[in-house]
């Protein structure tokens, strides 16, 4: 066989099987798909695993992309360029096939472009690539977002990483804690038809710790934006931190389904957020919309800190 057809037929079983990527180093190991460049599994070197582990039961999927949009569109639609498309929830960032384009032992980065299919329901051409890195304890997410379009994009990219309730086991009622860098965070509200209700309201805490269970996701997601915070712990029953998020991203959603009482809960920094509800303008003037000139790029991270 010819060297070419070694690497269609190895393209095509990396497809059909969704081949993981591994790293580690001597604290962690993680693993990575190459659909959707989806974080997989976050284990120490105890073996003991972090990462929500996609029981479709609950929610069967670990760590998705939110790209181009994050969360909902008013009705699934927008417009731009004097037309109007249609996009489902948090885009189509978490559905398509990446390719590895990089590796060492405690990096890989994975890259997609757009292609005839993805220009149906956004109209615009980009690179996006995602890269992992560990550094002893911390997982550095890496966004990339580069316009090679002859006009402005405009995007919104997103995290939705599925984190393990510490001493919590299937069965049992939700319950947990989590610490903010803020002591007074006011949420929106994300319930009139997957989108934003006006007005923030505070919520209820005790020396910056939220003690969670499932009614409190009864109205969906907490929606955090105006840089409220840029830390969350997640915290065990002794009060010890088990997994940190720290981000620079303007806006964070805290989800766990409702009325499941799933054993994970996910943080999930955004640079985007939900339309308002009603809103019919432009997809260019979206709350927390990004844009790029040609030949511009966007660069940011998120970092995950295991105890």
């Amino acid at each position: 066989m010819t060297k070419i057809h070694n690497l269609f037929i190895s393209l095509h079983l990396r497809k059909k099987y969704n081949i993981m990527e591994e790293i580690k180093n001597d604290l962690l190991t993680i693993q990575i798909a190459e659909h959707g460049a989806e974080l997989q599994s976050i284990k120490d070197k105890d073996g003991n695993e972090y990462l929500w582990q996609g029981d479709p039961k609950y929610w069967g999927k670990h760590s998705p992309l939110l790209f181009p949009i994050v969360c909902g569109l008013w009705k699934e639609t927008y417009r731009t360029e004097g037309k109007t498309y249609q996009m489902h929830r948090h885009g189509f960032g978490q559905k398509v096939d990446f390719h590895l384009i990089s590796k060492n032992e405690v990096k890989a980065t994975f890259a997609f472009s757009d292609t005839e299919e993805t220009r149906k329901e956004y109209p615009y051409r980009f690179n996006l690539s995602v890269t992992y890195r560990l550094d002893n304890n911390k997982i550095h997410v890496i966004w990339h977002v580069e316009n090679t379009d002859n006009k402005e994009i405009y995007f919104q990219i997103g995290g939705h990483p599925a984190f393990n309730v510490p001493d919590m086991k299937e069965g049992e009622d939700l319950h947990g804690f989590l610490k903010f860098d803020n002591p007074n965070p006011q949420r929106l509200f994300a319930n009139v038809e997957g989108c934003l209700a006006e007005g923030h309201h505070p919520l209820k805490m005790q020396d910056n710790l939220w003690e969670f269970h499932m009614e409190d996701f009864k109205d969906d997601a907490l929606v955090f934006d105006e840089c409220q915070l840029h830390e969350v712990q997640l915290l065990d029953k002794k009060k010890k931190p088990v997994v940190t998020v720290n981000f620079k991203a303007p806006a964070i959603g805290i989800w766990s389904p409702t009325d499941k009482n799933a054993p994970f809960i996910c943080l999930e920094p955004w640079y985007g957020i939900h339309d308002w509800a009603k809103f019919e303008g432009e997809f260019k003037d979206k709350y927390l919309m990004n844009k790029l000139l040609p030949g511009a790029s966007f660069m940011s991270e998120y970092t995950i800190t295991i105890r």
